[in-house]
């Protein structure tokens, strides 16, 4: 279990202006959680404390009951998979060494049987093995951000962060990438805690979703609970219209006609 209590952040040294204000969190386990919220929110500010990337001035995480702080990050990386927003290579690499990363934490660089068997079978499960030898520039932007999963598939943890990882891509890509998702919690038993913008792709995916804004949790729940007017509109400042898709809310980003349409 991961477990937030009382994490306040700031980037200025006096800490004027928090980030991160007393937030309190348990992550479900097994489970697609959804961060959403404006620009600036705190979303991932929050991943990176709770991978502890980043320190805070207030409170701790704790990773299966030991405070994160005190865990050596080459134990954090055997436990929680990070993969951040941006993550540009200006390198030459093909897909396989890119994977090959996944298995530092266990290898230091070199890869014995277990980390090749563990690199492969993270191929095979994204469907890459065909690409393996190609290089990242070689490979559309939905390929290579499979092959990104691949490489947190091969660092074999049981917590995965995903910072925006819908970034860039298309609707068809965006769909496979939070069906992929879906696959690691049903399939793996993975605990995914994702940072998405679009609130349509958190309701239809997410388990659970947390509503954010200046840095402090505003609501939070099952999709149904959570996309709502009540909670988005103080949320993004923006008035909502939802409505329902196969026991699912989902945001209409206009305004409908009156009458037309009932708000839920």
């Amino acid at each position: 279990m991961i477990e937030v209590k009382g994490i306040s952040q700031s980037y200025k040294k006096d800490a004027s202006h928090l980030i991160l204000k007393d937030v309190n969190l348990k992550i479900r386990e097994k489970s697609i959680t959804a961060l959403i919220g404006a620009n600036g929110a705190g979303k991932s500010t929050l991943l990176g404390v709770m991978a502890n990337n980043i320190k805070p001035v207030k409170g701790e995480v704790l990773l299966e009951g030991q405070d994160v702080t005190k865990i050596k990050p080459k134990d954090i990386a055997k436990k929680i998979a990070f993969l951040k927003q941006t993550h540009h290579l200006s390198i030459k690499i093909t897909v396989n060494d890119l994977v090959e990363y996944g298995r530092f934490p266990y290898s230091g660089g070199r890869l014995g049987d277990e980390c090749k068997q563990a690199v492969t079978r993270s191929l095979e499960y994204m469907d890459l093995v065909d690409l393996k030898d190609k290089f990242l520039s070689e490979v559309s932007g939905g390929q290579r951000q499979r092959a990104f999963i691949a490489m947190v598939l091969a660092q074999d943890t049981p917590y995965i962060f995903l910072d925006e990882p819908l970034n860039n891509l298309d609707i068809r890509f965006s769909v496979e990438m939070m069906r992929i998702i879906q696959k690691l919690v049903h399939e793996l038993e993975k605990t995914v805690i994702v940072v998405l913008h679009d609130i349509n792709f958190a309701a239809a995916y997410a388990d659970y979703v947390i509503a954010m804004k200046d840095g402090q949790i505003i609501g939070e729940g099952t999709p149904t609970e959570v996309v709502t007017p009540a909670v988005l509109n103080p949320v993004f400042d923006h008035s909502f219209n939802i409505t329902q898709c196969e026991g699912r809310p989902v945001c209409l980003y206009y305004d409908p006609v009156e009458g037309c349409l009932q708000e839920v």
